[in-house]
């Protein structure tokens, strides 16, 4: 399936929890940065919430995946209104309730920033390894191991598993303040990090957990950006985490 954002198709997979047919909350999940809606840790997300008797809602966001978009085109700008669009799509859907919102890495990032746009819609967030220091990074003239001339940035800043990224990125990114997108969310927050993260420093993940008014943090001891090791201990802190919610 595929949800439009003005003319963009983002490539979607709406799953159910077996045996429902009443209404029911939903937990969008958004991939990180060169991800995709079929990795492991974002498909291990979305059967813990169907186990839990909710529905789950995974999209590819521009440049990724199967949704269009050239991947050297895609800045936060564009996964922002891409975010909006997913939400407003779920918001149309009769069967549901409550809105969740999830996401790894860059699309931890995205959790966040939408959390706060949506916030009178999302019921709970999920940062998941939150790149959340993109913005400060990109101001600074580095993201993900590469530099630049932050003052003036080049046409392209860098390279990833073959694929190229225009400045245009780093400008965006430059312009955003993610803590204010935290200032403005009240809601409730979890975010699971692994303290041996190598692309996204754990000490960002306390931070973040300290300045949301309701969260809690849950670190996975000696695991990596994407949970190579303890996936599982992940899955539990999700599990226990929207259960508590959904009994609210």
């Amino acid at each position: 399936m595929y949800i439009l954002d003005d003319g963009i198709r983002l490539n979607a997979k709406l799953d159910h929890p077996q045996g429902s047919s009443q209404k029911q909350p939903l937990l969008i999940i958004i991939h990180g940065f060169t991800g995709h809606i079929e990795e492991r840790h974002i498909i291990a997300v979305a059967e813990t919430a169907n186990a839990l008797g909710m529905a789950t809602l995974r999209a590819d966001m521009y440049g990724h995946g199967h949704s269009d978009g050239a991947f050297e085109d895609h800045n936060l700008f564009k996964w922002q209104n891409n975010a909006l669009a997913i939400i407003d799509y779920a918001r149309s859907l009769p069967f549901v309730s409550d809105i969740y919102l999830a996401g790894h890495s860059q699309g931890g990032l995205m959790t966040m920033l939408a959390g706060a746009l949506k916030q009178d819609v999302i019921r709970g967030l999920l940062p998941l390894s939150p790149a959340w220091m993109i913005p400060e990074m990109a101001r600074k003239g580095e993201l993900l191991g590469q530099t630049f001339d932050p003052v003036h940035v080049p046409e392209y800043i860098g390279e990833w598993h073959d694929k190229r990224l225009k400045g245009n990125y780093a400008r965006v990114a430059q312009m955003i303040r993610v803590e204010d997108a935290i200032e403005r969310y009240d809601g409730p927050v979890l975010i699971v990090h692994g303290d041996a993260d190598e692309t996204v420093p754990y000490e960002y993940g306390i931070k973040a957990a300290k300045l949301y008014r309701h969260s809690d943090f849950v670190t996975i001891p000696g695991d990596t950006h994407c949970y190579d090791y303890h996936l599982e201990m992940v899955t539990e802190a999700v599990h226990d985490w929207l259960e508590r919610q959904l009994t609210v």
